[in-house]
């Protein structure tokens, strides 16, 4: 196995000013080492994972870290600033910056290796050491763990705490937490082991779950029947949630979980105190942590339940919609719309034919289409009651196929197969029995209960109503096809990935599902709108660079890339700092593309992939139009408003000893 970091791969003088330089000279350093193959591409994997969510933490630390395809080995690269870098951490610069690169199909050894490394990182003698250190290969080293830290003997806080903490007969407070991050490298075993490191601290039994990269090794039952309270620390869903059924939550995001941990230990503390005990949802995502006895996702209101039940089924469905949609939207562009009524490929396929080619794609392409309902209703019941729903939901998904229900019938088929298994679970069973259930009775009973509700009650009205929807969307035209593609664009822009935005594109995608001339245009409405956000922001930040701060104008880089890509949330980190000014802006500029696109009659099969599907979209410079001129409308609103503020922000001194954005005064 290659060695994770050599001194090749160490800068103890990082000269780099701002995190994106920082991340190319680090990168470089991988080029040279040849673990990384195309320093561009990999540099474009680092900025969109930054976007997703900073990678600052406490302590002066940064991780940037991606998985990408340019990677050829797992790798980490370490460089040490004199005068700080900003990578968004709510204490200020870092000082300490690790990249860290894996394959997209890295090996459990080498993540076991960076979840080791990002579990150091929260030991205040190990960055101490690395702050010391002057020897590349020494420091290399020490991050691979083959030295310990100078003075490693020595009573360290955790030792400390250790020593302070009750003895067994006291019977500590005991807390069982799970952790979690949307890569899984680092951001799940810092949270880990700082949670343990703090209830440490303040005499508190901490056993942690890691659902990372490097393996996830559940919790033992017993563990978590004795535990007194349970912490999430996530940005992923927790698997199995009803292991935790009956016990006061804590649910927050994963940097919480890094940055205050102590604080989320006493909030624990206090709702055990209380007896707020909550019933873990059996499915879904979202917070659980009611006050009344039932869990967060319980307590909320109805409409946020239902709309945490349909984006887990959206989310599911997604990938068969891109897929097929995109074979389908190539095979069009091979063979003409006509292929859509070849004969079977099995049957008559010619190599050298392009038609048998755009025929084959067409039948691959519709073939990935056929799972889209029962693949939606499967997994908004997977999110309701979790693995024992997932078979009357697929049932229910495919008779909504048969009695022509279609999307809709997906929907009700998912939401009344969750409904049905989260009534069979509340029925007390024998224990003989209970091993049975989720995996033979409640599939049976509940299957038999969908399936007879599907064919005779409810498939055939809500047929109707999917028909009066299709024949709705055949005829948008003039001022109603506008006014929707106005509603739309202002939905895809509020909040840039959030609810709205996630509704306005399922229910074009939805569309997708029986595809006819208006849901086409509703498609292309939708993607136009999504990509205007970030490109206004990037075009912002390049004709204005005053109005922003350094940081500001270096995700204004990468917004350029990420907007053509029909990547929304690109523009997420310049709506949360000034959403009074970003968000109207970005929602004026999105109308205006929508009601365009609409106007214009553009049409989009492939539901996502911004200008890299432009050849397959109907009247594409049209196309290019709309969002051209909504994203204008978008900069030049921001411009103005930004502008018209009494002080704006201006670029720090490059010359001076701080890394920092300098604000200072100046007349707009």
């Amino acid at each position: 196995m290659s060695e994770l970091i050599t001194a090749e791969l160490v800068d103890l003088d990082l000269s780099a000013t701002t995190k994106d330089a920082a991340a190319r000279s680090l990168a470089e350093r991988m080029v040279g080492a040849r673990r990384v193959t195309d320093l561009d591409g990999f540099l474009a994997d680092v900025a969109a994972r930054e976007a997703q969510m900073p990678t600052g933490l406490d302590g002066g630390i940064g991780i940037p870290h991606c998985r990408s395809e340019h990677v050829s080995a797992p790798t980490l690269a370490f460089g040490r600033s004199a005068r700080g870098i900003d990578f968004g951490a709510a204490d200020g610069p870092a000082d300490l910056i690790f990249l860290i690169a894996a394959p997209a199909g890295a090996d459990d050894d080498h993540l076991t290796i960076l979840s080791g490394l990002a579990r150091r990182l929260m030991d205040p003698e190990f960055t101490a050491a690395l702050r010391a250190g002057d020897d590349p290969a020494a420091v290399a080293a020490l991050i691979r763990g083959e030295q310990p830290p100078p003075e490693a003997e020595a009573t360290t806080p955790i030792a400390a705490a250790e020593e302070a903490a009750p003895a067994e007969d006291d019977a500590p407070f005991r807390i069982v937490a799970v952790t979690s991050c949307p890569t899984g490298i680092a951001h799940t075993y810092m949270a880990a082991e700082s949670l343990t490191s703090a209830g440490l601290a303040e005499g508190v039994e901490v056993t942690v779950e890691t659902q990372g990269s490097a393996g996830f090794s559940k919790l033992d039952p017993a563990v978590i029947a004795a535990a007194d309270a349970v912490i999430w620390a996530h940005d992923v869903e927790v698997r199995e949630k009803t292991r935790f059924r009956g016990k006061p939550l804590v649910d927050v995001g994963v940097k919480a979980g890094i940055n205050r941990p102590a604080e989320l230990i006493a909030e624990a503390r206090r709702k055990a105190e209380r007896g707020e005990i909550a019933a873990v949802p059996r499915g879904g995502d979202g917070p659980a942590d009611g006050a009344d006895g039932r869990s967060g996702a319980d307590s909320a209101h109805f409409g946020v339940r239902l709309r945490t039940y349909l984006m887990s089924g959206v989310s599911y469905m997604v990938p068969f919609v891109a897929a097929g949609g995109l074979l389908i939207a190539l095979s069009f562009a091979i063979g003409g719309y006509e292929i859509a009524d070849a004969k079977s490929v099995a049957d008559h396929f010619v190599w050298g034919q392009a038609d048998s080619w755009a025929a084959l794609l067409n039948q691959i392409g519709s073939a990935a289409f056929g799972f889209l309902v029962p693949v939606l209703a499967g997994y908004i019941a997977y999110g309701m009651a979790d693995r024992p729903a997932l078979v009357p939901g697929f049932v229910g998904g495919a008779i909504a196929l048969t009695v022509d229900a279609g999307f809709l019938g997906g929907l009700v088929a998912g939401l009344l197969a969750g409904a049905v298994v989260m009534a069979i679970q509340r029925f007390p069973v024998h224990a003989t029995l209970r091993g049975i259930m989720p995996v033979l009775v409640i599939p049976l009973i509940a299957s038999a209960v969908v399936g007879f509700l599907m064919f005779i009650v409810v498939g055939k009205p809500i047929a109707a109503l999917q028909s009066a929807l299709t024949d709705w969307l055949k005829g948008l035209s003039g001022s109603n096809a506008v006014i929707l593609g106005v509603v739309l664009g202002l939905m895809m822009c509020f909040d840039m990935g959030g609810p709205l935005n996630k509704v306005a594109y399922a229910f074009a995608v939805g569309g997708l599902a029986d595809p006819t001339d208006g849901s086409l245009k509703v498609m292309a409405a939708v993607m136009a709108a999504g990509m205007v956000p970030p490109l206004a922001m990037a075009l912002a930040t390049t004709v204005r660079k005053k109005l922003f701060t350094k940081t500001e104008r270096e995700n204004g880089r990468a917004a350029w890339v990420l907007g053509a890509s029909f990547i929304t949330e690109g523009a997420i980190p310049f709506a949360a700092a000034d959403p009074l000014r970003v968000i109207p802006s970005v929602m004026a500029g999105g109308a205006v593309t929508g009601a365009l696109s609409m106007a214009f009659g553009c049409t989009l099969r492939a539901p996502h992939g911004g200008i890299f599907v432009v050849p397959l979209i109907g009247e594409p410079f049209l196309y290019l139009l709309a969002i051209a001129a909504g994203t204008l409308v978008a900069t030049a609103l921001v411009v103005l408003l930004k502008g018209a503020r009494r002080t704006v922000p201006v670029p720090a001194d490059e010359a001076g000893a701080t890394a920092a954005d300098a604000r200072v005064g100046a007349t707009a």
